[in-house]
């Protein structure tokens, strides 16, 4: 099954990174294919250049937020032991998704259109800060793992163009991949790229309605689970939930993101591991991330019930307690409390 399923995934590869390089290669060089229907310029939604520059888009957004994957962690920065041969193979001159950023970016910050239409280029060199050259650029023939994750992004983006790719789901995947590419197991290690694309797939078939804008209010979108964050708290523990009320201290402050991205960003990334170790291990499906988000609202009561709103406000933005343990036994508590 793994290896039928890994083989998917260089088909993957193959179809949506290696394949559009070679053609836009093939387009760039040809004199005379720029005459053919499909050219940089042409209209048609359907044009495979319409897609490229349409993919870019996406690819952009992706980059800018996997570069920030866990900062305060040296890994995602770091090289990757098992590089993707299929793509870096010296022998391919088509383009990775680096290389395709750092012309996307290029060209933006080259041409600048003033106000009166016509067109300033400025130096290259003078990039903006924030720009590509922040970030150490391994050598050829190497990969970080963040350009790993941005892959596993892009195409998931590019097989599911009803949702594309929505900030947040690069803290979702992040925890995966690391679990996958630290694997003792040299054999993991290895498939970390491919098994991590289909766990991360499996993943966000079961959360993917957190990112829905449009299913906000229906049963199954975040709206919805915020309230029922509130309503598990009024049973729990009434007089927290009334001083939360009185202090106009809406959900959507602070458990729009402990649900929408599973506490991932709450707590350091071994910790998130053991969160979702129990999260992923609820029969119910995520009915115990419930449970967690108000015990880690009850553990801070004392806190809350004497805090006034600016107060309270930063202790949920930036919660307190980092023993999950604590929060997970708490929990546990909670549920058995029914």
């Amino acid at each position: 099954l793994f290896s039928s399923v890994r083989d998917l995934y260089s088909q993957f590869l193959k179809e949506m990174i290696i394949q559009p390089g070679i053609a836009k290669a093939n387009l760039g060089v040809s004199r005379e294919d720029v005459t053919l229907e499909d050219h940089p310029l042409n209209p048609n939604p359907d044009s495979r250049w319409n897609t490229y520059f349409k993919d870019n888009e996406v690819l952009l957004q992706i980059d800018k937020d996997v570069r920030r994957l866990y900062p305060d962690m040296a890994f995602f920065q770091r090289p990757t032991d098992y590089p993707c041969l299929l793509i870096l193979d010296p022998q391919n001159e088509f383009e990775t998704l680096r290389k395709r950023v750092e012309q996307t970016t290029l060209k933006s910050q080259t041409v600048a259109r003033n106000r009166s239409g016509v067109t300033n280029v400025s130096s290259p060199l003078k990039t903006t800060p924030n720009s590509l050259s922040e970030y150490e650029v391994l050598p050829n023939g190497c990969e970080a793992h963040w350009e790993v994750v941005e892959r596993i992004l892009f195409i998931y983006a590019k097989l599911n163009p009803g949702i594309a790719y929505v900030q947040g789901m690069n803290e979702i995947v992040g925890p995966l991949y690391y679990t996958f590419a630290t694997d003792p197991n040299s054999e993991w290690k290895e498939h970390a790229e491919a098994d991590t694309f289909f766990c991360f797939t499996n993943l966000m078939a079961e959360i993917r309605d957190n990112f829905i804008k449009s299913l906000d209010d229906s049963q199954c979108g975040i709206t919805y689970k915020m309230e029922k964050v509130y309503s598990t708290l009024k049973e729990k523990d009434v007089e927290l939930y009334l001083k939360l009320q009185e202090q106009n201290i809406k959900p959507q402050f602070f458990a729009f993101r402990w649900l929408t991205l599973l506490l991932s960003q709450e707590f350091l990334l071994p910790d998130v591991i053991r969160i979702w170790d129990s999260l992923f291990a609820d029969d119910k499906r995520f009915d115990f991330l419930l449970l967690v988000c108000c015990a880690m609202l009850t553990l801070i009561r004392d806190q809350l019930l004497e805090g006034d709103f600016t107060l309270n406000m930063r202790l949920l933005q930036d919660y307190p307690i980092s023993d999950v343990h604590l929060i997970l036994k708490k929990a546990k508590e909670l549920q058995d409390s029914k």
